[in-house]
């Protein structure tokens, strides 16, 4: 059957099937990484992810899971194929992590099962999970304070992990001999291999019942639908230039912030996205690839556009992004990006101030900057190693019509918070607190999500802590005149020393030392003296805010026996706010 383009050929029913078989298949593979995985990272805090592409290495669907990592299947796959294109054979796996070869920073390991059909190559079932561990000067692999790609781990170039479906005892052993719990770190990897080997019955499933000529076609279509859905949105986005500016806190060198500037220009049925004017790559390991750098890009727009649009790389068609070579966001070998997601969420935010001024009824205000990592390593009384990476979830930002939401993964990412009992069973630490942060959120019409604390006590004799924080210094912005949320901080030994410490740190712990995080705070949206005095009542009651910030920040005055509104002040209080305006 001929497979060139011809939309008569296209049947809407078996579209439908194509595109929802695609799109269940990526997350059976999602479910089968939960089910298998080792570590906590992977199947508790759900850092993985999960994609087919068709022959040609270009994404057809990614499953519901880290958001930030399927923008760069794209680049990865390229290099695979550049360098295995005439060698790829039924049962070959191939797997990489090279940041400069188009992976994101080492911990991210992609794999790549190519899927053949008589002989014949269809496409590639695609995973992509953190590991604990790759080596490195730090245990978790994943340090801020890092200034070159040589300190951050083992390099791993594309290679094959299976051949023919042999496989490569050497690689793995030069894996497991260059990490610090190789019994996560090859686990986690057989993890991914299972996932890819689902994915593949699963698409020859889908190619046995229509045919692989057929299965072409229709997945040509499926990237041509997708590419013409979001065209025909962007026709209907006000035309211009948009520039927004947010900034990175420091690299945890300088102590000057990090601009990052966009200009977003709306064309007729495309976008041009330049960051030109963002600083310089920096010596911390703050800096994304290109690739990342593109994959947060590409999310935000998604963010925005129809949800009934197909996630696959025909949206990326009409989104073009640009970064200058040497750039934070473009950085040249060999800079480090071990902590490139905390600049790649302020990426996100970036966009999202520019995109606020392009569609202001669907764009939230900031949210706490990302997740937060805490990092805990060292080995305990037996010399066994432990490794916790806590990754932090936190609040998204007020929207147009709703609150932010509290304790939940950055709308950039699909994780979730580590649970108390599995940090505290497997590791020698206690979790002293988790909580909200009162009065953390920015005030608007509708507000931001609280902020989260967490509170950790070391119970080992040592370990190396690593803090991979933001928004210490430049608090998460609020929009159309809602207030920021509040900052970050870091505090060891609260109780006692209560030494307040920067974002980005690696340092030593000792035992029944203290550190605690307190996540930033979400910003609001809209005037704070707008919202219904009725939810300013609510949040006093649920604790969310003082009667103090209601009085403050809403203008509403809270009855403290009965936490009733009492309407005769509260009317006074904005009367007051408007004449002082």
């Amino acid at each position: 059957m001929d497979t060139q383009r011809n939309v008569t050929q296209i049947d809407p029913i078996t579209f439908a099937l194509v595109r929802n078989a695609l799109d269940s298949l990526v997350d059976e593979m999602a479910y089968t990484v939960i089910r298998t995985a080792r570590s906590e990272i992977v199947k508790d805090v759900m850092d993985f992810s999960t994609a087919f592409c068709d022959r040609y290495g270009r994404m057809m669907a990614q499953g519901k899971t880290i958001a930030l990592h399927l923008g760069a299947v794209p680049d990865a796959i390229e290099t695979v194929l550049s360098m295995y294109g005439d060698d790829l054979h039924p049962g070959d796996v191939i797997i990489l992590n090279d940041p400069y070869l188009g992976g994101m920073h080492l911990p991210d390991i992609f794999m790549f099962k190519p899927v053949f059909y008589n002989g014949e190559l269809q496409g590639f079932a695609v995973s992509i999970t953190h590991h604990t561990d790759v080596g490195g000067r730090v245990p978790g692999s994943n340090a801020s304070d890092s200034t070159e790609i040589f300190q951050e781990g083992l390099r791993i170039p594309p290679m094959k992990l299976y051949s023919e479906g042999k496989e490569n005892e050497t690689l793995l052993r030069i894996i497991e001999r260059n990490v610090r719990v190789p019994d996560l770190v090859i686990g986690d990897l057989f993890a991914q291999f299972a996932a890819c080997t689902v994915g593949e019955r699963e698409f020859l499933k889908l190619v046995e019942r229509y045919g692989p000529e057929m299965v072409s076609l229709y997945m040509e279509e499926l990237l041509d639908y997708a590419e013409r859905l979001t065209r025909e949105e962007i026709r209907k986005w006000p035309k211009g230039n948009y520039r927004f500016v947010d900034y990175m806190d420091d690299d945890g060198f300088q102590e000057d912030p990090i601009p990052i500037h966009v200009n977003l220009t709306v064309n007729e049925d495309s976008i041009t996205v330049d960051y030109e004017g963002t600083s310089p790559q920096v010596k911390g390991a703050i800096n994304p690839t290109f690739s990342f750098t593109k994959s947060c890009t590409y999310l935000s727009v998604l963010c925005i556009l129809d949800q009934s649009i197909p996630n696959n790389v025909g949206v990326f068609r009409a989104i073009e992004v640009r970064a200058p070579k040497g750039s934070l966001l473009n950085p040249e070998f060999p800079a480090a990006v071990a902590a490139r997601a905390t600049t790649g969420y302020r990426v996100v935010d970036t966009m999202f101030g520019a995109l606020a001024q392009v569609l202001p009824d669907k764009v939230p205000a900031a949210g706490e900057g990302g997740n937060s990592v805490v990092c805990i390593g060292g080995y305990d009384q037996s010399r066994k190693p432990f490794i916790i990476v806590d990754m932090v979830c936190g609040a998204w930002g007020g929207r147009p019509t709703k609150d932010g939401i509290e304790a939940i993964t950055n709308p950039s990412q699909n994780l979730s918070n580590t649970p108390v009992e599995v940090l505290e069973s497997k590791h020698p630490v206690r979790i002293q607190e988790y909580s909200f942060i009162s009065d953390s959120c920015g005030a608007g019409e509708y507000r931001g999500g609280l902020g989260i604390a967490r509170e950790y006590r070391l119970l080992n004799k040592e370990a190396t802590l690593q803090l991979r924080a933001d928004r210490v210094k430049i608090a998460p912005y609020g929009l159309a005149g809602g207030k920021p949320g509040r900052k970050a901080s870091n505090i060891l030994n609260p109780q006692t020393e209560n030494r307040l410490m920067p974002g980005k740190v690696s340092m030593d712990m000792y035992q029944n030392d203290v550190i605690r995080h307190e996540q930033a705070g979400a910003g609001g949206f809209g005037n704070p003296f707008k919202r219904d005095p009725q939810l300013v009542a609510n949040d006093v009651w649920n604790e969310k805010i003082t009667i103090e910030y209601a009085k403050r920040e809403h203008g509403v005055s809270i009855d403290p026996i009965t936490f009733q509104v009492d309407p005769e002040e509260t009317a006074r209080l904005r009367s007051a706010e408007v004449t002082v305006k």
